[in-house]
């Protein structure tokens, strides 16, 4: 028997507001995702006690941003400078900034299907 897991959509604006409640009532980061389908969106998965609780920020095509989340879970810059480096999101105030550098690749942005003009 699998939990029903929702994914819930939020605004960047209520990101570090939310991430921040679930942090004081013990929440552990799980995981940062990525993906493209239409428009650029990243999940968050967050666990406690074994039940699963995901947010959804929807980013802006033409300007891709977030702010981070390191300020609040730390390992969080693991997944955010991934996400930099794949997608081509700019995160704003990272722990640790690998300024486009955490992977080896060929493509500025591999896993962008959608390019911006001029890359």
């Amino acid at each position: 028997m699998y939990e029903k897991q929702e994914t819930i959509e939020i605004t960047q604006g209520d990101l570090l507001k939310k991430v921040k409640v679930l942090f004081d009532e013990n929440y552990r980061l799980i995981q940062m995702c990525c993906a493209q389908s239409g428009n650029l969106y990243i999940d968050y998965s967050f666990d406690k006690a074994g039940k699963f609780l995901n947010y959804r920020v929807q980013l802006d095509e033409n300007n891709p941003q977030l702010p981070s989340i390191t300020g609040i879970y730390f390992a969080a810059f693991t997944y955010e400078n991934e996400i930099h480096d794949l997608f081509g999101v700019k995160i704003d105030n990272i722990a640790i900034d690998f300024k486009g550098k955490f992977y080896r690749k060929k493509e500025a942005t591999p896993f962008l299907t959608k390019k911006p003009e001029g890359e």
